[in-house]
């Protein structure tokens, strides 16, 4: 059995600091294994210095040779340019008109396979190819021939590719510095089934002779070879052995997000516990079928997880404090008089930017059919906000108004409204959590039961009046944007109020209680948990005794 306080490789140390930048968990749902046969897919945005906001690109046409620059997704570096496509679709978010949604994890992988000349970085690969594709199998060939063309710049990727129809998980790497292309494989998620991945590969052996099912790079296998990683025969290769090596952090920080998930809805969660402890080293499936269909509020949910009610759970032992926050501060391994040890990442943390479940349904004209419900900051402290695929404007509360950035605060943006409301919850979680809850379940709770009725309107105005529609649905999205900013400002302002210098002030049918002449009533001064003040005692001894 591995001791997991002294797995921490030298070697990972450099992806140990990746993960606590770029750190995000797909989530993905068949649409057989849906409720109401949409194909569902997640999406978290967890880095520290990336703004939330929602993207836009609209549709265009351009000049043959039309050229564009290419910057980093992630740091805004200039990379350089390449040649504009004739056609451009309208994207809002990473969903674009025809309800294609991408999303990613970086798994890192080989370090010596990062092309540092290439020119298309991942999250522009995402971006191109939701501007340039009509489904999930065109999106797969043209990201592929993207790097092809220009070079892979980024290291080692999982991305999830879903349409109304099809849902594909494909993971690439790149072949080293100056060397154009990328080795890949792309694997269809059966229709009713889950799957995840959540910052380390997961595709293992795969069915080279399923034409239908399985796509890869014809040099997938013989790099491999060439570079050393693999000398079996082909039937035995598994992509994630070979480009990324499985160590403690892609074990615990991320494969256990995969497992969190395949525990909600699975009755195979026990099996596969032994993996993420380390006591076996055989992987979870890529895939399997859920023990009930899921609809995208169970999804959203499971964006909200913290290993609650499993031997993962952190928000039940010291490290949660007195109100028992199921949330740790990074980095996410730490050293006590040289013994080095790790916090448990969750899918929900703090750090996300922005965070979405895209629901996609081919019984529906795309404009109506494509949801995105997005939210800024942590799934845990957001709400889901419908956004129609059809969508050409931006809400304000989702751009960069007055200036906004991660390093420039503004009352109009909703990144920092909900960053602030969450930054007063985490130190008295317990206290603080049900009337974010509260807040959060009606919102929501609103927003889907108005769904059945504005898709209904906006399906009968498609048949005659489609730009019409659009509009319709366009407007809507604003306003519910607007709308929820707006609601989450005020509880910001009320939690301000209630929880002010320590005390809980009485509120009665949503008011603060006043007393017969009119003043504020006496607040409640709650204190500490009987076993925080338990363990204050034993860590103080006879100091604080009267």
């Amino acid at each position: 059995m591995m001791n997991l306080k002294r797995i921490l490789l030298t070697s990972c140390a450099a992806l140990l600091a990746a993960w606590d930048v770029f750190a995000c968990t797909n989530l993905i749902v068949g649409k057989n294994a849906s409720v109401d046969g949409s194909t569902i897919v997640s999406y978290s945005a967890d880095s520290y210095g990336l703004f939330g906001e929602l993207y836009h690109y609209p549709a265009g046409v351009h000049k043959k040779g039309t050229l564009i620059d290419i910057h980093e997704w992630d740091t805004g570096k200039y990379l350089g340019k390449i040649e504009q496509a004739r056609q451009t679709y309208n994207v809002i978010g990473n969903m674009n008109e025809f309800q294609l949604t991408i999303g990613e994890t970086t798994f890192g992988g080989r370090p010596e396979l990062v092309d540092t000349l290439g020119l298309i970085d991942y999250g522009s690969l995402i971006y191109l190819a939701l501007q340039r594709s009509r489904n999930a199998r065109e999106a797969i060939k043209v990201m592929t021939s993207l790097v092809q063309e220009y070079g892979y710049y980024s290291s080692g990727e999982s991305f999830t590719i879903a349409d109304p129809n099809e849902i594909w998980i494909m993971e690439m790497i790149g072949k080293g510095s100056g060397v154009r292309g990328a080795v890949w494989v792309a694997v269809r998620i059966p229709d009713d089934c889950i799957s995840a991945h959540a910052n380390q590969s997961r595709i293992h052996q795969f069915n080279m002779n399923d034409k239908e099912n399985c796509l890869y790079s014809g040099d997938v296998i013989s790099f491999a070879r060439e570079k050393g990683y693999f000398n079996g025969v082909n039937k035995d290769f598994s992509f994630a052995e070979a480009y990324s090596p499985l160590d403690f952090g892609a074990r615990r920080f991320c494969e256990a997000r995969v497992w969190s998930y395949f525990n909600m809805f699975t009755d195979r969660g026990e099996e596969f516990l032994p993996y993420i402890k380390g006591e076996t080293d055989k992987p979870m499936p890529l895939y399997l079928k859920p023990n009930r269909k899921l609809s995208v509020q169970d999804v959203q949910r499971a964006m909200r997880d913290h290993y609650e009610g499993t031997p993962l759970d952190i928000s039940k032992d010291f490290g949660a404090g007195p109100y028992h926050t199921p949330y740790r501060l990074t980095p996410l391994s730490f050293k006590v008089d040289g013994v080095e040890y790790f916090n448990e990442r969750p899918i929900s943390t703090q750090q996300s930017a922005f965070v979405f479940v895209a629901q996609m349904r081919a019984q529906l004209p795309d404009p109506v059919g494509g949801v995105l419900w997005f939210g800024t900051d942590d799934a845990n402290m957001t709400v889901f906000v419908p956004i129609y695929c059809c969508t050409d404007r931006i809400p304000e509360c989702y751009s960069r108004v007055d200036g906004a950035d991660y390093a420039t605060f503004s009352w109009k943006s909703s990144f920092w409204i909900h960053n602030w409301v969450a930054n007063m919850v985490y130190p008295r979680y317990d206290l603080m959590i049900d009337d974010v809850r509260s807040e959060q379940q009606a919102l929501e709770g609103s927003f889907q039961q108005a769904q059945p009725g504005i898709e209904q309107v906006a399906a009968e105005l498609y048949k005659s009046k489609p730009e019409e529609a659009r509009r319709f649905l366009t407007d809507y999205t604003l306003h519910m944007a607007e709308s929820a900013f707006a609601r989450w400002k005020k509880l910001g302002e009320f939690l301000v109020v209630k929880y002010n210098d320590g005390v809980v002030r009485r509120v009665k049918d949503g008011r603060f209680e006043r007393n017969s002449i009119g003043q504020p009533a006496t607040p409640v001064r709650v204190g500490y948990p009987e076993e925080f003040l338990r363990e204050y005692v034993k860590q103080t001894g006879e100091r604080y005794k009267k």
